[in-house]
Formats: structure tokens, C-alpha cells, sequence
């Protein structure tokens, strides 16, 4: 009989995400391998594992080939805010296109299962509310953000094209905005903004008019979302869109925010930045259906479990990943 505990690698497993769900693997007995180049992401994610037996770190980036013998690969490595996926806009383009490409490679010679998290960029600024899976997409290709949206896009070809071609047992998962404890609080997110500025009592600032909408899931129900596409039957490849369809304003968040931080805070308006999405909602149809999957934390409880987060820890200590924040 096939042992139920699997080797487990997690590329960019000491980030936000990546490092919930290691947590996830290795409280469930996997032997969890977790790469990572500390590009954005904090050891100090991962702090807790690191004396754990059936958890290991490599210091490693994506974009050079990896051997290792895995059972299973999710793919999570790459900067995912735009201020810092713009920094290095090349490579933000090789790590989601070289790293599928090693990453997919591990995967057909261990005969691994591999996941890719992908990403509610891949619709661009969308023309179709709610964005179902079917909906392929109104992307700039050659603007600021193209090297995030397009190499992910990419990204997702190589999976098809190497599950169609080599017959790789793949699975995408398209997720949409999420939050939760241990975001970095210069990671230049919506979320980390409006509660780092809310809680040192600084102006909180939204750029635009704050109409844009976006739907926020919390990371243990994203979490829970990766892993049940995983382990789901081998039919059902993808993509899958996995976050929470309650919808809010840019401006609702700022508002919620200020109110359960207590703060004083002033909401300003500063100009739009280019090709940011005005609205941004999953339709989760096909996770309900296929995966049973949907989002049980609301937006005023997760937040305020995100905000305690934040009150916890010396924002001081966190460095600025790159010059943009």
C-alpha cells in the first residue's frame, strides 16, 4: 500500500502563502521541502518549522535548475505585488516562465504531481464581472504590469503544454486577492497599506477614486483551496479560480480598516496608476462544484485578525524589499 505521507516541495514556501502552507503540509506529517531566494519573502515566515523534522530550507532561486526526488511540487515563487514585480520586470518574467519550465521538468522526471499558483492577473482589467475561468482575458502585453500578467499567462501555457505533451499531472489555480498574517508590510498590497498607514496614524491613501472594487480572501481558505485542488482527482486539471466573490471598493476597505484600527486617519486620493484593474471578482462556480470549496472568513474577521497580526510585531524590523516602498 502507498504511504499516505508525501515529499513535498513548496518554491517560494517563506513567503505569505507559501509559508501557511508549509505549515499546513508539515502539521499534516508530509515531508515538506521549502525553496525560497528571500527575494520578498522573511525566514523568519518559516521561523517555527525549521526544527521540525519532516521540514527542510533550501536558499534557492527558481530560475536555475533544482534536482531533487518529490511526490509533489507547488509552484508559488514570484514576487507578487507590483512594486515589486516592477523592480526587476525581467525577472519576474524569468521566474514565471524559467521557474515553470525547471519546475515542470522536476515534475516529468519524479512523475510528480506539480501545481501552479497563478494568479486573477491573468484577466487583466477584465470585460467580463465576475471573471469565470472561461473568460480568456483583456491584457496589456507591453504595459507596467505585463511582466507579472504575461509570465504568469505563460506560466500556464507550459503547464498545458506539458500536461498535453508529456502527460504531466498539473493543476492551475488562479487565485485572487488574499491576506492574513505574515504579509510583509512593504509589500505595497492594498491590505498592508491601509493598516500600516492606519495604525501610525498616517494619511491612508488610495490611488484613484476608490470605486475599484476587488474581492479579498483570507489565506486559510485560500490555503485550504490549494490543497484540495492537489489532492483532487486527476481529471480535473484547471484552471480553477480560487478566492472569495464578496466584492468591496477600494474606498470600503480603507473605511473598514480605519475602524477596527481605532485610528485617526485621513483617507487621500492620489492619481490612478496605470492599468490597475477596476473591478475584480472571482466567479467560483467551478470550485464549488468540483472541489467543494468556498470561503468561509469574512472580510470585517479576517481583518481584524490581520490587523492584530500587524499590532504584533515591530514594523521597524521589516525591510523594504526594494526602493519602491
Amino acid at each position: 500500500m502507498a504511504s499516505s505521507v508525501k515529499r513535498v516541495l513548496v518554491t517560494g514556501g517563506a513567503g505569505f502563502l507559501g509559508s501557511h502552507l508549509c505549515e499546513r503540509l508539515v502539521g499534516a506529517g508530509h515531508d515538506v521541502i521549502c525553496v525560497d531566494n528571500f527575494f520578498t519573502s522573511q525566514k523568519g515566515n518559516v521561523a517555527g518549522l525549521l526544527s521540525r523534522p519532516n521540514f527542510e530550507l533550501i536558499r534557492h532561486d527558481v530560475t536555475h535548475p533544482l534536482w531533487l526526488e518529490v511526490d509533489q511540487i507547488y509552484n508559488l515563487a514570484c514576487p507578487a505585488a507590483p512594486g515589486h514585480y516592477q523592480y526587476n520586470p525581467i525577472k519576474t518574467m524569468k521566474t514565471s516562465v524559467m521557474g515553470a519550465i525547471n519546475v515542470l521538468g522536476m515534475a516529468k522526471r519524479c512523475r510528480a504531481k506539480i501545481l501552479q499558483a497563478s494568479t486573477s492577473e491573468v484577466y487583466g482589467d477584465p470585460e467580463v464581472h465576475p471573471q469565470p475561468e472561461s473568460y480568456v482575458g483583456h491584457v496589456n502585453p507591453i504595459g507596467p504590469r505585463a511582466c507579472y500578467d504575461e509570465g504568469k499567462r505563460a506560466a500556464e501555457t507550459l503547464f498545458f503544454d506539458y500536461h498535453r505533451s508529456n502527460g504531466v499531472n498539473v493543476r492551475v489555480v488562479r487565485i485572487f486577492n488574499t491576506y492574513g498574517p505574515r504579509m510583509h508590510p512593504y509589500d505595497g498590497r492594498v491590505v498592508s497599506n491601509f493598516i500600516r498607514q492606519a495604525l501610525r496614524g498616517e494619511d491612508v491613501t488610495i490611488y484613484g477614486d476608490g470605486a475599484q472594487s476587488r474581492s479579498f480572501c483570507y489565506v486559510d481558505d485560500l490555503i485550504e483551496g490549494l490543497v484540495r485542488m492537489m489532492e483532487g482527482p486527476d481529471q480535473f486539471v484547471g484552471p480553477v479560480n480560487v478566492g472569495n466573490p464578496d466584492e468591496f471598493t477600494i474606498r470600503q476597505l480603507a473605511e473598514l480598516t480605519i475602524e477596527l484600527t481605532g485610528s485617526r486617519s485621513r483617507i487621500v486620493t492620489r492619481p490612478a496608476v496605470a492599468d490597475d484593474p477596476r473591478q475584480r471578482q472571482p466567479d467560483i462556480s467551478l470550485a464549488r462544484q468540483r472541489l467543494g470549496w468556498e470561503p468561509r472568513v469574512r472580510l470585517r474577521d479576517g481583518l481584524a485578525r490581520t490587523v492584530e497580526y500587524f499590532r504584533s510585531v515591530d514594523l521597524s524590523a521589516f525591510r523594504a524589499p526594494t526602493p519602491n516602498y
